[in-house]
């Protein structure tokens, strides 16, 4: 697969960028140049804003539009985006080493979903109520589109995840200029493609290239742009945070995680496994809110110790777009090496590894790590506290229940976590008690229907469900006389 482009989706157009420099794309699985793209820069940025904001600003425009012309308008996005969705799968797949087994569950379903989602939303929702004033008269209070917004989306699911910002950003009436991260810029060219088709208003949606962090921190400054949506790393997030918070500006932020998987005493093993592979190890452990402390109670731990040990050693490793690959390559030589280093950090401080830690034996080609279990971890061992965004899982032990809640709670992190059981309510008092955005009980779903976000170091704000739209809205209120 080579796919070449030598032009940037602005303003409803392919225009020429404002340099000749290129992002080359590598495989994950071969380490092969797959594709080109155009390597955008702040001139490329501030067209794009431009764009963004004639098309907010038009009195006639995106954001004044009736919320039936808008859903009218996502559903059509979400036809033409469905043409794609096997592309879309198999571009991300490339890229980033995602199984194409979750790929085409994710990258190829989500977007579209979103967008059927929110269209529906913005159809039953008022934009404008009247309450009676506690003064006199009434008053009207209304939800208005707030502006311009700058997604910056990461490379492990971007597709999914520009979608949870671009579906609500739309549907409130916002335009929109996306900064795909430069590993996984392919499947954003062919979403250019779909808007294309879509014929959305020019300058609504907007997608702009960058290598490294300049293009994304211009936008964040950007005087056109209104508000900043971005998943990633915390450490980028604490610092977009500062910035945002200096220039008053609304930002959303879905950071990292390092959520536990509380097994309580009364689990079925046997049958709860296969869940528990996809609430672990899902898209190769390069996966936000996925439960990688494996918390066991003392009088079974050797017996989940076996379990864990037994599931990841029989995953199947290889290329990310074999149907029968459980495990794909991580998405970057430099990401490899930093879970490598990791490995060798829990090693150090007297973990033991009871399987992998190593480069597949069988695959020279490709930036593969081995499903790794780690026993006998300290919850205050580096691999305990800090996200390694890898196929590496740590299993701790705990004494009872309230100590299994201590420890799940004992980190920066509050994005996700799983409670393992065999009474469901009992999993749910459990899963109360775990500060977190999101816990799943026996499993773990995301639901486009209801918030997403975390607490602590992992985020401020909300996604999906009908939470997720308030971001892009602001209120106002029209006082009435009576």
């Amino acid at each position: 697969m080579w796919c070449f482009y030598d032009r940037l989706f602005i303003g409803g157009e392919w225009v020429r960028p404002a340099s000749t420099d290129t992002l080359q794309v590598v495989s994950a699985s071969t380490e092969e140049v797959i594709g080109s793209v155009p390597k955008g820069n702040e001139a490329d940025a501030d067209a794009a804003v431009a764009a963004a904001r004639r098309a907010f600003d038009d009195p006639t425009g995106w954001s004044n539009w009736s919320p039936d012309q808008r859903a009218d308008a996502l559903l059509r996005l979400a036809t033409a985006i469905d043409k794609y969705s096997g592309a879309i799968a198999i571009r991300v797949s490339s890229q980033n080493g995602m199984p194409s087994s979750i790929s085409k569950q994710t990258e190829a379903v989500m977007p579209a979903t979103l967008l059927r989602y929110y269209a529906g939303l913005i159809r039953d929702t008022a934009v404008e109520v009247h309450r009676p004033s506690l003064v006199y008269g009434t008053t009207a209070v209304r939800k208005e589109p707030l502006g311009v917004v700058a997604a910056i989306v990461p490379w492990n699911f971007p597709q999914s995840l520009t979608f949870f910002k671009l579906a609500p950003a739309l549907a409130a009436g916002c335009t929109v200029v996306i900064k795909p991260s430069s590993e996984t810029v392919l499947d954003a060219f062919l979403l250019a493609d779909a808007v294309e088709e879509a014929d959305l208003p020019a300058g609504v949606i907007n997608i702009v290239t960058g290598g490294g962090r300049t293009v994304g921190t211009h936008l964040i400054h950007h005087p056109g742009v209104d508000k900043v949506a971005f998943t990633g790393s915390t450490d980028a997030g604490r610092t977009i945070a500062e910035q945002c918070g200096r220039l008053l500006k609304p930002v959303t932020l879905e950071l990292g995680g390092k959520s536990a998987g509380i097994i309580l005493d009364d689990v079925d093993l046997h049958r709860s496994m296969k869940s528990m592979f996809a609430s672990t190890l899902l898209n190769n452990g390069q996966t936000c809110f996925i439960s990688t402390r494996i918390l066991a109670p003392d009088n079974r731990y050797d017996e989940v110790v076996d379990a864990f040990t037994a599931m990841a050693s029989a995953l199947r490793v290889g290329d990310a777009l074999d149907p029968k690959t459980q495990i794909g390559p991580v998405a970057t030589a430099h990401q490899r090496h930093n879970i490598e280093a990791h490995i060798a950090q829990g090693k150090s401080e007297g973990a033991r590894v009871t399987t992998g830690g190593r480069r597949p034996a069988d695959l020279d080609r490709g930036w593969f790590v081995e499903p790794t279990i780690f026993a006998d971890v300290d919850n205050k061992a580096t691999i305990a506290q800090e996200e390694i965004f890898g196929p590496v899982l740590s299993i701790i032990r705990y004494r009872d229940e309230d100590e299994a809640v201590r420890i799940a709670n004992d980190s920066v992190y509050g994005l996700g976590g799983t409670v393992w059981t065999a009474d469901p309510d009992r999993g749910l008092a459990v899963a109360r008690r775990v500060q977190a955005g999101a816990v799943g009980v026996n499993g773990f779903t995301l639901d486009h229907g209801a918030p997403f976000g975390g607490v602590k170091s992992s985020g401020l704000g909300r996604e999906l469900g009908p939470e997720g739209l308030h971001p892009y809205q602001q209120l106002k209120s029209v006082y009435l006389p009576a």
